[in-house]
């Protein structure tokens, strides 16, 4: 097991130019029920430090953390809010594209978006479309698929082709995560630092 990203949360904000400057930095994005906050904690090896929970969209801000012990300085990790279903108010709801659209387009030394994919389910028409967008504008991106221990060991070969298929992108592109079993939990935290150090 590799050690444990050393994240501290900094602040929270709707806009990107409200947060503090960063030499490099990764962002998380995904929909509301995809696991991101459970995969946060995991590569801190930390239960609450991005909260969980089981009402899908909690998280409704930009969230900052610090990344210790990248570069001489501190690269950062960003927890954006989740897209598609969420137990949020509709004017929260309607903010979220420009909130997340604005942070990606605006943030000059963002390195690389991990966007987070149900492995269990594949990607959502919603899931096709941020990749689009990022295609699109030219974002760097990786798809990373949740809930590994979701898909029953038998049907993963079967379910990597399809979810791969479905991103337009090759099977060895995909990193599988669970972070309730810790695969791929090492895989992902060494390319966080790759990005940032």
């Amino acid at each position: 097991m590799s050690t444990p990203l050393r994240l501290n949360f900094v602040q929270s904000a709707t806009r990107a130019d409200q947060l503090p400057e960063s030499l490099a930095e990764v962002a998380f994005v995904g929909r509301s029920n995809v696991g991101k906050s459970a995969l946060i904690n995991a590569l801190a090896n930390r239960k609450q430090l991005a909260r969980v929970s089981n009402t899908p969209g909690r998280t409704q801000l930009i969230n900052l953390f610090e990344i210790e012990g990248s570069r001489d300085d501190l690269g950062t990790l960003v927890d954006l809010p989740g897209y598609g279903f969420a137990k949020a108010s509709k004017s929260i709801k309607r903010d979220w594209p420009e909130m997340i659209e604005g942070y990606i387009l605006e943030r000059d030394n963002l390195a690389m978006v991990f966007v987070l994919v149900d492995g269990a389910i594949g990607p959502t028409n919603l899931d096709t479309q941020m990749l689009d967008w990022l295609r699109y504008n030219g974002v760097p991106h990786t798809v990373v698929a949740t809930k590994l221990d979701k898909v029953k060991s038998s049907k993963r070969a079967t379910r990597k082709k399809e979810l791969a298929a479905g991103c337009q992108l090759d099977i060895g592109d995909i990193v599988w995560a669970s972070s309730a079993k810790g695969d791929g939990i090492d895989q992902l935290r060494s390319l966080v630092r790759v990005w940032v150090g």
